[in-house]
């Protein structure tokens, strides 16, 4: 048996290097996905937002944005059992195989619009054309994202409820996990 290196996780009672688990958080702006981490941080998890350094606006398409690829793969390779990561950007598929499990957060247009107009934490989605975007993003990109999410949560109830939903989620991939050692 190998011993692990600096900042990797040990063995577990098998001998074996347990699998690092990682959550992806996506959707449209405003259904919640920093008010998530943010809770989640709170509550001992480890959970990114990867709108804090590690996204970048397209030079191809004005307002597209994108993940800086390298600096997600650090995230992704990361010594935590288990990660949260939140964000939505044109290039995610290119980690799509990374992620144990893809949760799409959902909100109703009349709910985006109105977190959009009131959210204090983020400046992006004020302008009537940003909220244009945003609500046309909804309409053309989270039918993508469905298609490939393991779940969906509406983000509409208490932030408590969603907590526990994402929580749920996790606690069913390391079960779907130990069942498959």
């Amino acid at each position: 048996m190998t011993e692990p290196t600096q900042g990797q996780p040990g063995p577990d009672r098998t001998g074996l290097r347990p699998r690092r688990l990682r959550i992806l958080l996506t959707g449209m702006s405003a259904v919640g996905k920093s008010t998530l981490v943010h809770r989640l941080r709170e509550l001992g998890h480890e959970a990114v937002d990867l709108d804090d350094s590690c996204t970048t606006e397209s030079i191809g398409l004005p307002g597209e944005v994108l993940w800086l690829e390298d600096r997600v793969r650090e995230l992704l390779d990361g010594p935590q059992e288990l990660l949260f990561i939140a964000g939505c950007a044109s290039n995610q598929g290119v980690f799509r195989d990374d992620f144990d499990r893809t949760v799409l957060l959902s909100a109703p247009p009349d709910v985006i619009r109105q977190r959009l107009r009131e959210r204090d934490t983020n400046p992006f989605g004020k302008t009537p054309e940003q909220e244009a975007t945003v609500l046309a993003d909804q309409v053309e990109v989270e039918p993508l994202l469905r298609q490939i999410a393991d779940q969906e949560i509406v983000t509409t109830g208490s932030l408590e409820e969603a907590v526990a939903q994402v929580l749920a989620v996790s606690d069913a991939a390391r079960e779907s996990r130990a069942e498959h050692v």
